[in-house]
């Protein structure tokens, strides 16, 4: 997978464009959550050397949001880097040069944006103090209508 694939996937699957926050980077894009605008992916290009890879020119890389227990393995294998610019436990760089299987791409990039994502927990917290607040908006108003 390529940088234009990659996003054309995300914009297909996730429904989101990339921000291009940096003026001096114009080229490294950044997708977020609508929601929270939290990033799932970081698509720059570098020079191959900042990976520690022995040859000249620059490459594509995304950097996901992963598993600790993930990066670790993953870093085995070949396209798979410790993440450039973000947190090496739980980010990884992978190459969009063909030497990652586009399968496994998407499939980091879901986990990448589940991870980035509002937390289930804090969604059924904030729908049940909504539902309370129903209820006792609904039983104070059945208690007016009881007084009347």
């Amino acid at each position: 997978m390529n940088r234009d694939e990659l996003q054309k996937y995300i914009s297909e699957a996730y429904g989101v464009s990339p921000d291009h926050p940096w003026e001096s980077d114009p080229t490294f894009a950044v997708y977020r959550h609508e929601s929270n605008r939290k990033w799932f992916a970081l698509v720059m290009d570098i020079p191959k050397a900042k990976l520690g890879i022995r040859d000249s020119g620059m490459i594509d890389i995304v950097n996901l949001k992963c598993d600790p227990l993930l990066v670790g393995s993953l870093r085995n294998e070949s396209g798979f880097f410790p993440a450039y610019h973000m947190s090496k436990d739980k980010w990884i760089s992978v190459a969009l040069d063909g030497s990652v299987d586009d399968g496994q791409i998407k499939a980091l990039l879901d986990i990448s944006f589940e991870l980035t994502d509002v937390k289930l927990k804090k969604r059924k917290k904030a729908r049940t103090e909504h539902e309370n607040r129903l209820q006792q908006a609904s039983a104070e108003k059945s208690y007016e209508y009881q007084k009347v």
